[in-house]
C-alpha cells in the first residue's frame, strides 16, 4: 500500500470518527437525567413540586428525530406532547440508530419540513408549533425545544400577510446563493419571519422553556442556529438593511421582502416570570476536538486552523494547503494533520450539482498541483464533507482529494474551469470515484476538513 492510499484512508478514518463523536441521539440522551420526581437537563434541576407537571417538545431541524427520539427515551410517559419538523432525508434514513418516526410514541405530531427551502410542510410545521405552545403557555408548563440546523426552512411563518410561499422560497434561494455567510443570511431571514429570532418562543411567554442545541454556528452565535426560533439575536448581529446592500439584493429580493426588511424591528422580550435558558450540546468544536483525537492516536502532529471558518473558498483553499506545506516543512519526517471547520463561502455559479465541500476538495487538489508544478509539495490528501452527510444539491458530503487527482483528471480529458464554473465539483469527482457518500447523518455540526501530509 502506497504512502498516499494510507493518507486517503487515515483521512476517511478521521472524518467518521469525529461524525460518531456528534451523534445528536446520544447528546440529547446524555444531557437528560431522570430521579424520582426530579428532572435535569443539561445540568439544570426541574422539580415537579415547585415547577409545572405538564411537559411539552418542540423539534426542529436535521438533527430533530434523533433529538425527539432521545428525549422520548429519557422523559418516557412524562412526556405530554410533542411536534418535530425533520429532515426529509432523516426521516426517511436508517442510518442513525435505525431510527424512524416509528419510534415515536402517539403523543407526537410530525412534518417532513422544507429544505433547504421552505415548503408547505414548513408552513403547516408553524401553524402546529404556535398550536403546541398555546397549550403549553396556558398550563404554564415546561417547554423542551430540540433545535439543529435546518430547522430555518423547515418552519416558517411570514411575519407580514403579503408575503406568500413563493415569496419566502425566492428570497432564501438568492440568500444561500448569494455568498454571503450564515450569520449574515440568517440576519436577513429573520427580518420577514414570525418564527425566528427569538419569536416563535415569545408565543408561550409563561411557559419555562429549555432549548437543547445542536449548533452549525459558530461560538456564540448560537442565536443563529435554525435562525434562532428561541434565541434573540445577539446586540452586535448584522443590519439586514446592510446585509441587503452589501451584496446588491435590492433587485433580487421579492418586494413584499424588502418591504419587510425596510421595516424591521427587532421583537421586544414580553416580561415574563417564566425561566429562559438554553444549552448548546454539540458544536463544531466537538468534530474538530474529536478529528484531532483521532489523527493523533493514528500518529499524526495535528494543527487546527480556528481562523479558517467562513473565508471566500478560493483564498480558503489556498491559505489550507500553503499551512499544510508549512506544517510538513517545521516537521519534515513526520505525518501531519491540518484541521479546519466552518463554512466557506461558496457561491452558486452554474446548475451542476456540488457544493461547497466538494468544492473546496476541488481548489485545494488545483492549489497541490501548483505547489507539485513547482517542485514544492510533498504527497497530501485533502477531505471536506459536511457533517449532515449533504452537499449542496449533491447526494454527497462531500469529496476527496490528493496529489494525483489532477493528473488523474487530466487522463479522463476533465477540464477543471468548466467544473468550477458550472458549481458541478460533485460531478467532477463522481467521475475520479472520489465522492464521499454518507447518507443524512441525523446531526449537523458545518463542516470539517482533514488535510494530511
Amino acid at each position: 500500500m502506497s504512502e498516499l492510499t494510507k493518507l486517503r484512508a487515515a483521512a476517511l478514518e478521521i472524518f467518521n470518527e469525529a461524525l460518531r463523536s456528534v451523534d445528536a441521539y446520544e447528546a440529547v440522551r446524555r444531557s437528560i437525567r431522570l430521579k424520582g420526581a426530579k428532572l435535569g437537563i443539561a445540568g439544570k434541576i426541574f422539580d415537579p413540586v415547585n415547577q409545572p407537571k405538564e411537559i411539552y417538545a418542540l423539534a426542529v431541524g436535521k438533527a430533530a428525530l434523533p433529538m425527539a427520539v432521545a428525549l422520548e427515551d429519557a422523559l418516557g410517559e412524562k412526556l405530554t406532547a410533542g411536534f418535530l419538523s425533520g429532515s426529509v432525508e432523516v426521516l426517511s434514513s436508517s442510518r442513525t440508530h435505525n431510527l424512524s418516526t416509528k419510534n415515536l410514541s402517539n403523543n407526537w405530531r410530525w412534518c417532513e419540513g422544507g429544505h433547504p427551502l421552505p415548503n408547505e410542510a414548513s408552513l403547516f410545521a408553524a401553524k402546529e408549533a404556535f398550536d403546541l405552545l398555546r397549550r403549553a403557555d396556558k398550563q404554564r408548563a415546561l417547554l423542551i425545544f430540540l433545535i439543529s440546523g435546518g430547522g430555518s426552512a423547515m418552519i416558517e411563518w411570514p411575519s407580514d400577510e403579503r408575503i406568500t410561499l413563493a415569496d419566502l422560497r425566492a428570497a432564501n434561494n438568492v440568500l444561500i446563493s448569494c455568498g454571503a455567510s450564515i450569520y449574515e443570511v440568517n440576519a436577513v431571514r429573520r427580518a420577514f419571519s414570525a418564527v425566528k429570532g427569538g419569536q416563535l418562543s415569545l408565543r408561550a411567554p409563561n411557559a419555562d422553556q429549555v432549548s437543547l442545541i445542536i449548533s452549525d454556528t459558530n461560538r456564540g452565535e448560537e442565536g443563529c442556529v435554525a435562525s434562532g426560533p428561541t434565541v434573540q439575536p445577539a446586540a452586535g448581529a448584522p443590519d439586514p438593511r446592510a446585509v441587503v446592500m452589501r451584496y446588491r439584493l435590492e433587485t433580487a429580493l421579492p418586494l413584499s421582502i424588502m418591504q419587510a426588511i425596510k421595516d424591521y424591528q427587532v421583537a421586544q422580550v414580553r416580561s415574563s416570570l417564566a425561566a429562559r435558558e438554553f444549552f448548546v450540546l454539540l458544536s463544531n468544536e466537538s468534530a474538530l476536538e474529536a478529528a484531532a483525537e483521532a489523527a493523533k492516536s493514528r500518529g499524526f502532529i495535528v494543527e487546527i486552523a480556528h481562523d479558517l471558518v467562513e473565508q471566500p473558498v478560493d483564498e480558503g483553499c489556498v491559505t489550507l494547503i500553503a499551512r499544510l506545506n508549512d506544517l510538513k516543512r517545521r516537521h519534515e519526517g513526520k505525518r501531519v494533520c491540518l484541521l479546519s471547520g466552518g463554512e466557506f463561502a461558496c457561491p452558486v455559479k452554474g446548475y451542476g450539482l456540488g457544493g461547497r465541500n466538494s468544492e473546496t476538495a476541488l481548489r485545494c487538489a488545483i492549489e497541490i498541483e501548483r505547489l507539485k508544478e513547482r517542485g514544492d509539495a510533498y504527497g497530501m490528501v485533502a477531505l471536506s464533507a459536511g457533517t449532515d452527510g449533504i452537499d449542496g444539491n449533491s447526494p454527497a458530503a462531500g469529496s476527496l482529494a490528493d496529489s494525483e487527482t489532477i493528473s488523474r483528471a487530466r487522463e479522463l480529458n476533465l477540464n477543471l474551469e468548466d467544473f468550477l464554473a458550472m458549481s458541478a465539483s460533485f460531478s467532477f469527482f463522481q467521475k475520479l470515484g472520489d465522492e464521499i457518500i454518507t447518507g443524512a447523518t441525523g446531526t449537523n455540526v458545518r463542516d470539517l476538513r482533514v488535510l494530511l501530509s
